[in-house]
């Protein structure tokens, strides 16, 4: 059981005022960049940015919720950013609870977010589920926040110590859980809940074993390069099953991007190899922390955001190169290797053209006859 838990929103606050000494950037924690370390409570954090509007202490309970769960993930805070991040979570919690409290409609917080999770259900979940032409992308997403918000009334009810919840909720919680798992979102059709019985629908997306398979299949060129060179490939994985399958899916994007945007350059595969290995290295720096340690700034691609800078600040110059290299190659007299065919002539060449000459004289004789044989 972690530390934090059975302490009281206002509680927690009041301690982690006094630590939240560095000033940071509310739009990040806005726009939800949360460590990877921590991207579990993303989902908690986007649900609390949709209702904020609506229900500003419900939205208060699940950001003061996503801040338990990231405790639990790392007590010491020994992740990339995940201080820093703590820190901002906390100087939010400590600005909204005055205002949010004030805003309760319910007594207790228990009973305010027990009452918006009704709400939610009743005339959103079910109204989207009862509708002739359901959206399946809404739906989804209702079902996820659904889900999102049982986990965190849960938590509330136990920090209030309440032992028993209205049947109507469990009963709603009951079906939202059924129907997330039919509502999962596919990148294949079909797209409505009466294809859940179809085959493509009884494998999981993006299962681990398709994803290694490909993987492998696409990095062992690299992996052979890195290997004859003496040097550690760039594929560095975090820890956790999803966030590992996400990393690799990214990598294999990232090299197929690259396959794509490398014109000519895609036939030698020495230089899609260097540009993946150095991009790759760049792609885990901003996925682990998003800010320079040196200038204190977001971590950008080395040749820039511009439009169109990857084609002319990474291709075109290898492209000059391998160019000027073609043109400038010396010259040597007498026998040597032809880059491109050339045909060498002998005695044999005579019958060789005879050959095609005579052949091409009887297939001629052929389309001659046969039109005159149609013509008669």
């Amino acid at each position: 059981m972690s530390q934090l838990d059975g302490v009281m929103p206002s509680t927690l606050v009041r301690r982690g005022s006094r630590s939240a000494s560095t000033t940071f950037s509310m739009e990040v924690f806005d726009n939800e960049v949360v460590p990877s370390s921590l991207a579990s409570i993303s989902p908690i954090l986007r649900v609390a940015n949709e209702i904020e509007a609506e229900r500003p202490r419900v939205a208060y309970l699940c950001r003061f919720y996503a801040f338990e769960k990231a405790h639990r993930l790392d007590q010491t805070s020994t992740g990339r950013g995940v201080r820093q991040f703590k820190t901002l979570l906390l100087q939010r919690l400590e600005t909204d609870n005055a205002t949010s409290l004030a805003s309760r409609v319910k007594k207790t917080d228990a009973r305010e977010i027990q009452s918006y999770y009704q709400q939610y259900y009743e005339h959103y979940v079910r109204t989207l589920d009862q509708a002739d032409q359901a959206d399946r992308a809404q739906l989804s997403k209702a079902y996820q926040t659904a889900g999102v918000l049982f986990e965190v009334l849960c938590a509330v009810n136990k920090s209030e110590k309440v032992e028993e919840v209205a049947p109507e909720i469990i009963a709603a919680a009951r079906d939202v859980q059924e129907k997330t798992e039919i509502y999962t979102p596919y990148n294949i059709l079909p797209l409505d809940s009466a294809g859940a019985s179809l085959p493509i629908m009884q494998l999981e997306e993006l299962d681990d074993r398709a994803v290694d398979a490909v993987m492998k299949e696409l990095f062992k060129n690299y992996k052979t390069w890195c290997k004859f060179l003496g040097r550690k490939h760039s594929l560095r994985l975090p820890q956790g099953q999803q966030e590992e399958q996400q990393r690799k899916l990214l990598y294999m994007g990232l090299y197929l991007l690259i396959l794509g945007e490398a014109s000519n350059v895609r036939f030698m595969p020495e230089c899609l190899c260097y540009i993946f290995h150095n991009m790759a290295y760049e792609l885990h720096g901003l996925l682990a922390g998003n800010v320079s340690i040196v200038t204190g700034e977001n971590i950008k691609p080395s040749y820039g955001g511009d439009e169109e800078a990857f084609l002319r600040k990474v291709i075109t110059p290898l492209y000059r190169v391998i160019d000027m290299g073609r043109k400038c190659a010396p010259r040597k007299s007498g026998k040597t290797g032809k880059s491109n065919f050339v045909e060498t002539r002998s005695f044999w060449h005579l019958f060789r053209s005879f050959d095609r000459l005579w052949t091409f004289f009887i297939l001629g004789l052929q389309v001659f006859t046969f039109s005159i044989e149609g013509n008669a």
